[in-house]
């Protein structure tokens, strides 16, 4: 998507300051990620953002795996250029999996990993146990849905953006 360099920096903000509100005020990172990029590029359709859904707080909110926001990234972007079905039994198509690559290399350049739990580490001071209702009390007072988690989700749906604003290359498959 070609959008002229003097719209950019009020893309990226728009797209910044939905996902950051989405954050604060219904949660599920990916999800944040992907309505953002949804409103402002029209790319992720209403599967796709169901789907987001479980990947929430590194998986079913174990903490586990890989920061919801980033897998939200990823999948917004892969709306543009992932492999389609049509294309799924001619194998890998390696441009796509370079822009997931360069939205994670830029994440961990960020916050350290891309492992939720860490990345809490990170913006907290500390991990939570967001299955455990003290434990999930202490996450919401010390932030999480104030600025910390919003910060985050902000920025990899402004980093998303700014990857489709690019369009100097066709990525897709």
């Amino acid at each position: 998507m070609d959008v002229p360099a003097e719209n950019w920096k009020r893309t990226r903000e728009a797209v910044y300051a939905r996902a950051f509100e989405y954050e604060q005020k219904y949660g599920s990172c990916p999800q944040c990620v992907l309505g953002a990029i949804q409103d402002v590029f029209g790319l992720v359709d209403d599967d796709t953002f169901r789907a987001g859904y479980g990947l929430a707080g590194g998986v079913g909110l174990t903490t586990d795996g890989t920061c919801g926001a980033l897998a939200g990234g990823v999948m917004a972007l892969c709306c543009k250029y992932g492999r389609t079905r049509e294309n799924f039994a001619k194998g890998r198509y390696p441009k796509p999996l370079e822009l997931a690559k360069e939205l994670h290399d830029r994440f961990v350049q960020e916050y350290g990993s891309c492992i939720c739990r860490e990345v809490h580490m990170k913006i907290f001071g500390r991990s939570f146990n967001l299955w455990d209702p003290k434990e999930y009390e202490e996450f919401e007072r010390d932030g999480a849905h104030r600025d910390k988690c919003p910060g985050v989700v902000g920025n990899v749906a402004m980093w998303v953006a700014e990857m489709l604003m690019r369009g100097d290359r066709d990525k897709s498959a």
